[in-house]
């Protein structure tokens, strides 16, 4: 397969918690499985107290029969807030809900050691097969990207606009207090090219740091010395001073991005989800877009900030520690702040002599209409600098039985069988269509992939590593799709392919996976 590399422009949005308010399901960009309005609310805490968290209801992406669907559309996502948020939960001895287990974003939040593209493409793409760790008669296919990277002083000059809430429930040591240690913590990465102004909002907002260079670490750090919480939410007027600013001190060809830092309920202001969106998306068209970082519980809005990032053009992430405010903000910063490809899709095509139904594992909220992959109107999903994107399908081959749903022959279309298959010797064609950051017509990539899977145990360890989180998501899902997975395999597995695991990510999820044994 070809590789691909790009550079983008982007606005920066903080935005953090509230005082009171609802908010709505969130929609998906297209063809949704979930329900936007159903929401799992009323999580219960360890005291026993009961909140007001949000999540959207999931419902599980069945085996197709590829005589039926042999296309298989998604955007690509680089959200990584569920996995954080489910840590929080266990950490706390609560078992997550359903809704908040995204199976992509607990894969996606560890970093993969994906080949970097070698030409002058964005990213590059890669596929491995191997056999099912649970279900041996099938087969897992790995679709991995990996963006690329800048080198020491190549990355664009940014022009970022922090918008802070700063509302009464903003006062506790997991919100507003975490904000400004992870705004600090931002600033190691920035230099003289650099621009940061602040925007806050409660009952009404206000410019507190009018755009300013990095470098000028005495005024930024003392505008966030100086930031307190207390009052209401008033989100929109923030939004729309946060955009004006951004506007205001646009930088051509580099990063403008406007990054919200919330809980995500509003209570003053826009609070209709329809009407933020059409805001986000117009100044994502104009070059300004948007990162979200979740913070707090109790109240917390996941349905609103997965939605407002998606549209956006920017990715979504939940701060539960300072441990993780410095992996978004300072170790992956390049992915956090500069957009390398919008509009990212991928569109598989089975081969109905070699596979007789697949089941993509997780993007139930990111799946596309097959006619949207060539529709360059239609929103994806976009891809940070040095951003690692997996996704998994679980095919089932020729000859093993599966139990899928079954369709009425057509009346008036021929009948499709497995023998009219054309290449017997490919298992599937992965076609890939990205946009760089400025453009509004795509680019297009592909490549056949064998039907020939490896052993599993002979697998790269990345991707048994990657095939043991999906497991895991699966068993807290309780999916009737996990198959004999288990906990002690999940441990044995990830604890045989941790390799050198620069940050300590994946031995931190062995540590929680023994915490999910105990919560069940």
């Amino acid at each position: 397969m070809r590789h691909t590399t790009i550079a983008c422009s982007v606005l920066l949005l903080i935005f953090a918690g509230c005082s009171d308010g609802g908010a709505a399901g969130r929609a998906a960009p297209c063809c949704p499985t979930a329900s936007p309005g159903a929401l799992i609310a009323g999580v219960q805490d360890v005291e026993g107290a009961f909140n007001t968290e949000s999540y959207d209801e999931i419902a599980e992406n069945p085996f197709l029969r590829v005589v039926d669907t042999p296309l298989s559309t998604l955007a690509v996502d680089v959200d990584t807030a569920s996995y954080s948020n489910v840590r929080r939960m266990l950490n706390a001895g609560q078992r997550p809900p359903a809704g908040a287990i995204r199976l992509e974003e607990l894969v996606n939040y560890f970093p993969y050691d994906y080949a970097a593209p070698s030409d002058n493409t964005p990213f590059a793409v890669h596929v491995d097969v191997a056999e099912c760790p649970w279900t041996p008669a099938h087969q897992l296919v790995r679709i991995g990207m990996k963006g690329k990277t800048f080198e020491e002083g190549q990355r664009p000059a940014c022009n970022l606009v922090f918008l802070l809430d700063v509302s009464g429930s903003m006062d506790q040591p997991n919100k507003l207090p975490l904000v400004k240690r992870s705004i600090r913590l931002l600033l190691e990465r920035l230099g003289a090219r650099d621009r940061i102004a602040i925007v806050v909002y409660a009952g009404a907002a206000g410019l507190v740091l009018p755009s300013t260079e990095a470098t000028n670490e005495e005024a930024i750090l003392r505008a966030i010395d100086d930031l307190e919480a207390g009052g209401s939410t008033n989100g929109a007027e923030g939004i729309n001073l946060a955009y004006a600013t951004a506007v205001k001190h646009f930088k051509p060809g580099g990063v403008n991005r406007v990054i919200l830092a919330t809980d995500g309920d509003f209570n003053v202001g826009i609070t209709d989800q329809s009407r933020l969106v059409r805001l986000i998306q117009e100044k994502a068209r104009q070059g300004v877009f948007l990162t979200v970082l979740g913070f707090g519980m109790g109240n917390y809005k996941d349905s609103t900030l997965e939605k407002l990032a998606d549209k956006g053009n920017g990715a979504y992430g939940y701060i539960d520690d300072i441990a993780e405010a410095r992996k978004i903000l300072v170790e992956q910063a390049g992915g956090t702040l500069v957009t390398i490809a919008k509009d990212v899709k991928i569109q598989v095509e089975f081969n109905p002599a070699q596979a007789s139904a697949y089941r993509l594992l997780g993007y139930e909220n990111r799946l596309l209409a097959k006619e949207d992959f060539n529709d360059d109107q239609k929103d994806a999903g976009e891809i940070g600098a040095g951003h690692t994107v997996t996704a998994f399908y679980e095919v089932v081959p020729v000859g093993v039985p599966v139990s899928v749903p079954q369709v009425d022959p057509s009346r008036y279309q021929p009948v499709r069988t497995a023998e009219q298959g054309t290449t017997n010797d490919e298992l599937l064609f992965v076609k890939v269509r990205y946009k760089d950051p400025q453009a509004e017509t795509s680019r297009l990539l592909s490549c056949a992939v064998p039907a020939k899977a490896q052993p599993f145990d002979s697998a790269p360890a990345d991707f048994r590593f990657a095939a043991s989180v999906a497991s895991f998501g699966m068993l807290l899902r309780d999916s009737p799709h996990r198959g004999t997975s288990s906990y002690d395999d999940v441990l044995r597995v990830a604890g045989a392919s941790v390799g050198a695991d620069e940050g300590g990510y994946r031995k931190g999820f062995l540590d929680l996976v023994r915490k999910a044994q105990t919560a069940d």
